[in-house]
């Protein structure tokens, strides 16, 4: 018997499948696609229609049994305890898309909790702060410290500073903040950069490449879903913000807070961070 064991952390990568016979997608992930996620078909494997999606940085294996009715979140195992996920992630990456290059080891992810809608607040430092919880965001540290939103454009020197003096004082190495980019693009190159950052399973690693001049960090590449950095920038220009970087944090008196540009302080505003729970 197949069993299908539900993670609480799953791998990335992908690759593209096969262009035939791709089944139709279930409504819950084109959803997410609509939300700017990656979505790659796996293919069919022990009776299962398999797919990928990747958003904020994180993978979630969707399997659809053959009735379609329903499907089941996590990673496929077969009667011999041989993760057949694996293998599919081989398989397809071995087939030539480039898209996500690398594997991480499964590890933990706490799923989504239900969000509220945009309604429920009652001002609009709440809905902005709400917004930017809800971009399409990827981490820089660990997932255990204090947060800072921060929305940046891959070309943007004012941002490289930033994210260099950050990382220059080891805030990310020692869980000083996790600094969650939100990457949005001016221009068609950067744009393309910000959707390969979202897309790939190691932002932290290539955005400092990147920083450090490695022009192959971010590549362009037009098969990227940018659906994604589109959101982003909507919500940045509904909120009339016209210069990166701009930082969005929660204070330890609990009022959301807005830097403009590259800050001239940032050790005061980790000091004025709401401590991580």
């Amino acid at each position: 018997m197949r069993v299908l064991f539900i993670l609480l952390g799953l791998v990335i990568s992908s690759a593209a499948f096969a262009q035939n016979n791709i089944p139709e997608m279930p409504d819950p992930i084109r959803n997410l696609a609509d939300e700017g996620a990656q979505i790659r078909y796996l293919g069919r494997d022990n009776g299962f229609d398999s797919w990928i999606t990747v958003k904020n940085g994180q993978e979630q294996y969707f399997y659809v049994p053959p009735n379609g009715e329903g499907f089941v979140m996590g990673v496929l195992f077969d009667n011999k305890g041989r993760a057949v996920t694996v293998d599919q992630v081989k398989r397809l990456r071995d087939q030539g898309d480039t898209l996500l290059e690398s594997m991480t080891e499964l590890e933990g992810f706490v799923p989504a909790g239900e969000q509220k809608s945009r309604s429920e607040f009652q001002t609009p430092s709440e809905r902005l702060f709400h917004d930017i919880e809800n971009s399409n965001w990827v981490p820089l540290g660990f997932n255990t410290a204090p947060a800072i939103y921060a929305i940046i454009d891959p070309q943007c020197p004012h941002c490289h500073a930033m994210v260099d003096d950050m990382n220059k004082a080891g805030y990310f190495d020692r869980g000083t903040v996790q600094l969650r980019i939100v990457p949005v693009g001016f221009s068609a190159a950067s744009k393309a950069q910000a959707a390969f950052l979202i897309a790939s399973p190691d932002p932290q690693e290539r955005f400092l490449k990147h920083l450090a001049g490695d022009e192959t960090a971010l590549p362009v590449r037009d098969e990227i879903n940018e659906q994604g950095v589109d959101r982003n920038m909507a919500i940045m220009q509904a909120w009339k913000f016209d210069v990166t970087p701009m930082l969005v944090y929660r204070s330890q008196s609990g009022e959301v807070k807005i830097v403009r540009g590259r800050p001239q302080d940032i050790p005061s505003i980790l000091a004025d961070l709401t401590p991580s729970r």
